[in-house]
Parts: C-alpha cells; sequence; structure tokens
C-alpha cells in the first residue's frame, strides 16, 4: 500500500527572530516582543496571525499508515529543536514517500514547514521533486495543488476555493471527537507556562482526527468499502487505547461513531 502520513503541526512566536529583524532589546521579555509583533501584524491585516516565517514550530504530530501498521507519535520540544524537528519530517517523507494528509495544511502547515525549514537550511529532497529525479513526480508531487500526493482536505472539501469549514466542528458533527485539550489559541500561552506536554497532546489529537476525516473521505468516494473502513478505524481505535494517556481516554470517550 502506499503509505498515508497525516500530520499537524503548533507553532508560537519567533521571539529572537522577531527581535532581529526589529532591533529589539535582548532582554525583552519573550511575551513583550511577541507583543510587538502581534500589533505590527493588527495594523498591517486586522489580525494578529503572524505570517508562517515568524512562527515558530514547536511540536509536529504524525499519523503514519502503512504495511507495517499504523503509528501516532509526535516529533519536536522537548526532545528535539525546531530544525531537528523539521528536519526529521522531511526525512520521512524521503524514506516513505506517503501521501501526506492535512487540514488546511497548503494555507499554513507547509508554507510553515518551508519557511522554516529554509531559514535553518534543512534538506528536503523528496518534498521538492517534481520530476527531477523521479519522473513520475511530474505528474503527482507535494507542490501542486491538485496532485493527491498531498491532499489538504479543508482544501478538497471545500472545492478548491469554497470557505473550508473547522477541523473541530466536521469531525464532531462527523461523529468524532474533535478538539481535545487546549485550543489553538492558548497554544502561546500554554508555552509561556512551559506546558509542552498539553500542547502535544493537543496536536496528537487534531491529526488523529484529521486522519479520521481522510478515513471518511476515502469511503464517500469509493476508495475503501464499509468493511474497509470499519477495520481502519479499528485500527487507530486500537492503537490509542494501548497509549494510557489521559488525552487518549478523553478521546475515546467523545469517538461516538
Amino acid at each position: 500500500m502506499t503509505p498515508i502520513l497525516a500530520f499537524d503541526l503548533e507553532t508560537v512566536p519567533d521571539c529572537a527572530g522577531i527581535r532581529r529583524l526589529y532591533d529589539l532589546p535582548a532582554d525583552l521579555p519573550d511575551a513583550e516582543v511577541a507583543e510587538v509583533a502581534f500589533q505590527k501584524r493588527r495594523t498591517r491585516t486586522g489580525n494578529d496571525f503572524l505570517p508562517p516565517h515568524l512562527q515558530r514550530i514547536v511540536v509536529i504530530s504524525c499519523v503514519l499508515r502503512d504495511d507495517d501498521g499504523i503509528k501516532l507519535f509526535s516529533i519536536g520540544e522537548p526532545d528535539a529543536t525546531e530544525e531537528v524537528a523539521i528536519q526529521r519530517f522531511f526525512e520521512g517523507i524521503n524514506r516513505y514517500v506517503p501521501q501526506i494528509v492535512s487540514w488546511n495544511g497548503r494555507n499554513f502547515d507547509l508554507p510553515v514547514l518551508v519557511a522554516r525549514g529554509l531559514i535553518h537550511g534543512v534538506a528536503a529532497a523528496g518534498f521538492w521533486d517534481t520530476g527531477q529525479d523521479n519522473k513520475d513526480f511530474k505528474w503527482s508531487n507535494y507542490i501542486n495543488r491538485f496532485h493527491e500526493r498531498h491532499l489538504d482536505l479543508m482544501d478538497v472539501l471545500s472545492i478548491y476555493g469554497g470557505r473550508g469549514a473547522p477541523l473541530d466542528e466536521i469531525s464532531r458533527l462527523a461523529g468524532f471527537p474533535g478538539k481535545v485539550g487546549i485550543g489553538g489559541d492558548a497554544v502561546w500561552e500554554t508555552y509561556r507556562r512551559g506546558a509542552i506536554a498539553a500542547i502535544r497532546d493537543y496536536c496528537e489529537a487534531d491529526c488523529a482526527n484529521t486522519y479520521l476525516l481522510f478515513l471518511r473521505f476515502q469511503l464517500m468516494r469509493c476508495a475503501l468499502t464499509k468493511e474497509q473502513y470499519a477495520r481502519e478505524c479499528s485500527l487507530l481505535k486500537s492503537f490509542i487505547e494501548k497509549q494510557n494517556r489521559p488525552h487518549w481516554a478523553e478521546f475515546l470517550s467523545l469517538w461516538k461513531n
């Protein structure tokens, strides 16, 4: 089978980079540094959502389904630096050549990964291949919007340009758990408290929701039979049941369908 890699990431303001760009004092607290960037962004765009190059990756969560079964894992703080986490993600693409699956990944996750990867000088040959090394990639690669080597579910389900549904809402309407834990708006505050584990838990749950919606999409377009779909859902549920962690217990309690 073609490996499937569903992924999600969480970010915080790149305070070191913001200090450098805006010549801010080295001893200015991170919270105040980030607020400078937020204020500049509000003035320019009306919101404080920072551009990709100013968002430092804290964690990348993944669901990997291949011939060996299924795994759900995270890479990033506190076990790895941002550079190492990004490099491992792209090395996984090089190794497995998976179909990658995201929710709004084309507008957020991938632009952050490539901008931050560029800053750190990581290697990502497989991701950028559009036929130079592998001729098959000329017709199906990770870059082209309409190629399924990267399937951005939100983009596809909005028919490439409509208003995409929030992951939490469509997940819950489909009978899946939806958001579990801190919520995206609380990531920066949670990070400043040093609660990295809570951010990882939240990101992993989002990634699991994304994978479940991918399975439902495969059922909808008849790429999976009802029996195959049920087996794939059971495979993920069995993996989660073995993890014995509080956020997974909550996730399972909310999984209705």
